[in-house]
């Protein structure tokens, strides 16, 4: 709101002119209470600068997931055929590791990166300690005994309307168990590994800034799917949960090379608008000339006028 605000009708001229109460958005830039600095030493600014430092806060949301089936497939199939091709072979112990090598090994370089993308959650596995009561010596007190990876995990896949995905982990478990011999498979045909990555926050994109390795994976557990007529609106999931043998951290383990992202917060520089000739001058004196020079252009000027203002000479 101006102080004062006066306009004067002065021919096809509307001649306006105010003073405004404050100009203090005028110029930001230069503005002197952007350069004092918060007082670090209060509760307050020890934690705005840990939340800097920190390069905000991880979100639940933001992560992503890779799925490595078993990675002895090549060996599979060539025992396999060399079984076949062997005189008086036993049909049923080919039988029991050849149908679903090549078959899981298609699936995984065609729908690879679609079963990562459409992962829907994903839990991170936990670590714990395994302690022992010692009551010798005073009061009694838990001594570490070892350590152990204990649950599964449980994962959730938006399904396509072939349920690729379903179909991916039952010809993985079929790896596992022969459903015409029902006999178990050889452990280390059917094992693959799991990436799980957290995405660091939206200015450095989607980077990870921590990550784990299961290895020893399988799908133990491929659930039902409910079908009703009231979810049409929804999409069909499928939870699996996968049994693993141990869990590593990418970057201290150095199990594998990863890219992390920086850990400092990097600001994207910032280009103030280009306001023109009249970018210079007052709120109110900046709109009074915009104004001028539009009726000039279409009042005064006959090719303005001709043209409604869109062609007209530069003088």
């Amino acid at each position: 709101m101006a102080i004062f605000r006066g306009g004067r009708r002065v021919g096809p001229f509307d001649l306006r002119l105010g003073f405004p109460r404050d100009r203090s958005l005028d110029n930001v830039d230069g503005d002197p209470r952007l350069k004092q600095y918060a007082n670090t030493e209060n509760q307050m600014g020890r934690f705005r600068a840990s939340m800097a430092a920190a390069n905000g806060y991880a979100r639940p949301a933001r992560f992503a997931v890779r799925i490595y089936p078993p990675t002895n497939l090549e060996s599979i199939v060539k025992s396999a055929e060399n079984t076949d091709r062997r005189s008086g072979g036993n049909f049923e112990a080919a039988n029991s590791r050849t149908p679903t090598g090549p078959n899981i090994n298609a699936l995984s370089v065609a729908l690879g990166r679609q079963i990562n993308i459409h992962c829907d959650s994903v839990n991170m596995p936990a670590h714990d300690l395994q302690t022992e009561t010692i009551t010798q010596f005073g009061p009694p007190r838990e001594m570490v005994t070892g350590h152990g990876f204990n649950g599964t995990i449980n994962a959730s896949f938006y399904a396509d309307s072939f349920l690729r995905e379903r179909h991916f982990m039952e010809m993985w478990q079929k790896m596992a168990v022969n459903h015409v011999t029902h006999k178990a498979g050889y452990y280390d045909d059917y094992i693959g590994k799991m990436h799980i990555f957290q995405l660091a926050s939206d200015n450095v994109q989607d980077h990870p800034s921590y990550g784990i390795e299961a290895t020893e994976v399988y799908p133990a557990t491929v659930s039902a799917i409910e079908y009703n007529y009231g979810s049409s609106n929804q999409i069909v999931k499928i939870n699996v949960g996968f049994q693993y043998k141990e869990w590593h951290n990418l970057a201290a383990d150095t199990v594998g090379n990863v890219d992390f992202s920086n850990d400092r917060q990097v600001l994207p520089p910032i280009k103030s608008a280009d306001d023109g000739i009249f970018g210079k001058l007052p709120p109110e004196l900046r709109r009074m000339a915009r104004d001028n020079l539009g009726q000039a252009t279409t009042v005064l000027n006959p090719i303005g006028r001709l043209f409604k203002g869109k062609i007209f000479p530069p003088f």
